[in-house]
């Protein structure tokens, strides 16, 4: 297989390609509009009590790791939909584990937001 030359110009059409996925995830997939509720708010109460280095970079990571759990959790499901529309059992099992990842994110940002924003709070 002849691997295809390094061209500015592709790496640029991937960027496209990648920026397109990411508008295509926000506009059409109810979970990103509760994720990006959810950034809102850790964004909001970041700024109000004035989180900063460590504990900032801590947000920025879990809060990333759960887009990205999410992004392909919503990949696999349309994947495993265009492969078939019946229920199928070990499509089932993909999909339960691709949520279920989604689940481990989520729950391992909020209790990293609750060991940051609760002693702030109190």
């Amino acid at each position: 297989m002849q691997q295809e030359r390094f061209s500015v110009r592709s790496r640029l059409l991937s960027f496209t390609h990648a920026f397109r996925g990411i508008r295509q995830f926000v506009w059409h997939e109810h979970n990103a509009r509760i994720h990006l509720a959810a950034t809102i708010c850790v964004v909001i109460a970041a700024v109000a009590l004035k989180i900063k280095g460590a504990e900032a970079a801590i947000l920025a990571i879990v809060t990333g790791l759960v887009w990205v759990a999410e992004i392909v959790n919503t990949a696999i499901e349309h994947l495993a939909n265009h492969i078939t529309k019946e229920r199928h059992p070990e499509i089932k099992i993909i999909k339960d584990l691709a949520a279920g990842a989604v689940l481990v994110a989520a729950i391992i940002a909020v209790i990293a937001g609750l060991f940051i924003f609760i002693p702030k709070i109190i």
